[in-house]
């Protein structure tokens, strides 16, 4: 739908909608998705709202059908935004969309972040000078 032109905010509003009519089914086993790349371009929090931003979050992410915050001990992380980027902090697992097609979220600890940087620091300076929205934020002090 993306490449045939569809916007985002109709295409956000028709995967919503499959959800809910089960369109899409809940995949029948557990999985992990290894999303540890140095850049990311996403929602800030789908379950809220529209907003989306670049992000330096290198993290896993593991299928958990109906597993809440309250099931693993689990918070929201803080979100902070520099520019029109956003930088997440805390460590721990939580829980996003909760419910049949939910998952829980691991950020990757600040060493190795700094070390995915690191080895695609020169693909970072490319596409930051190809589209401002794939820079990363400057955080104060670097």
């Amino acid at each position: 739908m993306q490449a045939k032109g569809t916007p985002p905010g109709e295409l956000k509003k028709i995967i919503k909608d499959r959800y809910k009519k089960e369109y899409y089914k809940a995949p029948e086993r557990a999985g992990v998705s290894y999303m540890v790349s140095p850049i990311l371009r996403t929602y800030v929090n789908p379950e809220e709202s529209d907003k989306v931003a670049t992000s330096n979050n290198p993290h896993v992410m593991y299928y958990a059908p109906n597993v809440s915050n309250e099931d693993i001990g689990g918070k929201a992380p803080s979100i902070s935004f520099a520019g029109y980027g956003m930088d997440v902090e805390g460590f721990y697992l939580f829980v996003i969309m909760p419910g049949p097609h939910g998952y829980m979220i691991h950020l990757l600890d600040l060493t190795e972040r700094a070390a995915i940087n690191k080895e695609y620091e020169e693909m970072l300076e490319r596409l930051c000078k190809i589209n401002e929205a794939w820079c990363l934020p400057e955080k104060q002090g670097e």
